[in-house]
């Protein structure tokens, strides 16, 4: 009789522990597929980024032009993200419908950060498991679902906007930054000031007026959706430039490196101006517009917010890069070139994390933390860590370029928020380069009552046609698609990003021999220090000097 007392009891215990365990191994399984799911979406990336390379390499070896590798990677992006949007997959988002509880208060405008789900002690998660007691499940805040039916590899595909903002674009702005020729940028430095400064601003306010008339004209449901706050807000993230494409055709040919200088700093520094400025009128927006109309101390307040996050987030990024080279030249940390290397990388990041923290711009606070870096920094550098760093942010600026280029591509498919609205997307590309034209030649009318020596037509012309959309604009645009009117601008700034970088960035040659530029005249030295160009053939001398300090030694 005890043996039989003990033997079921036993089996019960195995029984409990069987069902215990088959739960935990139905969510090591579901783990392990995420894992899985994770590990294909970033195969997926690398496999497109390596793609990219080797098709750089052939056209490299082929002298072809007539087309970039940002240019390849939007077009193997595209084909990509069709064919995960349209091969299916069996691997779909299970999902429950919940409902708030009766009396419970929520902003539908801005939506609760957390749902808790509870499971009562009644409710088994399973058919033939124990029941559960008290189980609280935490879901975290995605956006509004536009697909109900989305499957774990679509989801997958897109990430988090704010990797672009933390992780992707800082070493892409600080790059700019520790690259930036002063020689020739502190010769153009009042028309680079201007046309990044000035003409941004003209830029955003011109598309934003001429979008809001626009969007009047359009059907209600979209008209409703948009205020004038939105349109100027449209017309500040689609300003910047990225003219990585013409810059390269431009190094190849050896192209003015006045005309050079400008188009590369106007994009070094606009890219900062849109940031701020967006941030301005989104903080006009929610500190004095109460009734969406317009206030004149409002207005003033935006400007003051711009000049003052503008001015404060350099201060960071100089005081960061002048601490740095403190640090590297009163200590004799550059006997330990691996750790002088860390240093520098590490200090150069945290003036971004720093200004995001003091609610400042950390795009602006890298950018002229590798300005200092660069001026004052890099001298005082050991060898091997002027070497690594180059080599270093060059690799980082590279990949993380045309990762962004791939995704604009890959998203186009399987981000869930776009709103394509024809007459939107057209208007858009119309007034963009409207803003563009407004942001050049009148600028370029009023430098050349005072500038010696004039900018040529033919000058304007190129800079006009080198304002290619890119990475800045549509970090801009993914950051919020909550509403209606935030989808249908990511969805036209990605197609003017694609369309510019493309069609724009293959017709640079052919527009250069069509305004008659000359080419074969600019500098080596300037060519010398572009991005992930292949070194000219220039002599011994040259390269020898690049090895000691590739960038900085133009004017010393």
């Amino acid at each position: 009789m005890n043996r039989n007392v003990v033997f079921t009891f036993f089996l019960f215990c195995f029984v409990t522990i069987c069902r215990g365990s088959g739960t935990d191994i139905a969510l090591d399984a579901k783990a392990t597929l995420l894992h899985r799911i994770d590990s294909l979406n970033l195969l997926i990336y690398t496999c497109l980024l390596t793609l990219t390379v080797l098709t750089i390499w052939v056209f490299k070896h082929r002298r072809v032009s007539w087309l970039h590798e940002t240019g390849l990677a939007v077009i193997y992006g595209l084909i990509v993200g069709a064919i995960i949007r349209y091969a299916g997959s069996t691997n779909h988002i299970t999902h429950i419908n919940v409902n708030p509880e009766p009396g419970t208060t929520y902003n539908l405008s801005v939506p609760p950060d957390m749902l808790r789900f509870h499971f009562p002690a009644s409710l088994p998660i399973t058919p033939g498991d124990s029941p559960i007691a008290n189980k609280t499940y935490a879901y975290s805040f995605r956006g509004e679902i536009v697909n109900v039916e989305q499957n774990e590899i679509d989801l997958k595909a897109t990430f988090d906007p704010e990797i672009f903002f933390n992780i992707i674009l800082p070493p892409i702005i600080f790059h700019a930054g520790y690259c930036l020729k002063r020689k020739y940028f502190f010769r153009n430095l009042g028309a680079i000031l201007t046309f990044a400064m000035v003409g941004t601003a003209l830029s955003a306010l011109v598309i934003g007026a001429l979008m809001y008339g626009c969007v009047q004209l359009m059907p209600a449901s979209l008209a409703s959706s948009f205020t004038f706050l939105d349109t100027l807000y449209f017309g500040a993230l689609i300003s910047p430039t990225d003219p990585l494409t013409v810059l390269a055709i431009f190094s190849q040919l050896k192209v003015d490196v006045n005309l050079y200088a400008m188009i590369f700093g106007e994009s070094v520094l606009n890219d900062a101006v849109a940031l701020v400025l967006s941030g301005a009128i989104q903080n006009y927006e929610t500190r004095y517009s109460h009734d969406g109309g317009f206030e004149i101390s409002g207005f003033l307040g935006a400007i003051g917010d711009f000049i003052g996050i503008f001015s404060l987030s350099l201060l960071v990024g100089a005081l960061m890069g002048c601490l740095t080279a403190l640090m590297t030249k009163f200590t004799h940390v550059r006997d330990w070139p691996l750790l002088e290397s860390a240093l520098f990388v590490l200090m150069s990041y945290a003036a971004f994390l720093i200004a995001e923290v003091c609610e400042l711009t950390g795009v602006v606070a890298v950018l002229f933390c590798g300005i200092c870096q660069a001026h004052y920094t890099y001298n005082n550098l050991s060898s091997d860590s002027r070497n690594r760093t180059k080599q270093l942010f060059e690799l980082l600026n590279f990949l993380a370029e045309n990762f962004i280029f791939t995704y604009i591509g890959v998203s186009m498919f399987t981000f869930p928020k776009h709103h394509f609205d024809p007459w939107f997307i057209i208007a858009g590309f119309i007034t963009s380069m409207l803003g563009r034209a407004v942001n050049i030649y009148p600028l370029s009318f009023l430098l050349n009552l005072g500038r010696k020596p004039p900018i040529p037509v033919n000058f304007q012309h190129m800079l006009f046609f080198s304002g290619l959309r890119g990475a800045m604009s549509f970090a801009l645009a993914i950051r919020n698609t909550v509403s209606e009117a935030r989808q249908a601008m990511l969805t036209t700034t990605s197609l003017i990003v694609i369309a510019t970088v493309v069609l724009q960035g293959g017709a640079a040659t052919h527009a250069l021999d069509y305004l008659r530029i000359p080419t074969g005249e600019g500098s080596n030295e300037e060519s010398e220090a572009l991005p992930y160009r292949d070194p000219p053939d220039i002599g011994l001398g040259l390269r020898n000097l690049d090895a000691q300090g590739p960038f900085y030694q133009i004017h010393s």
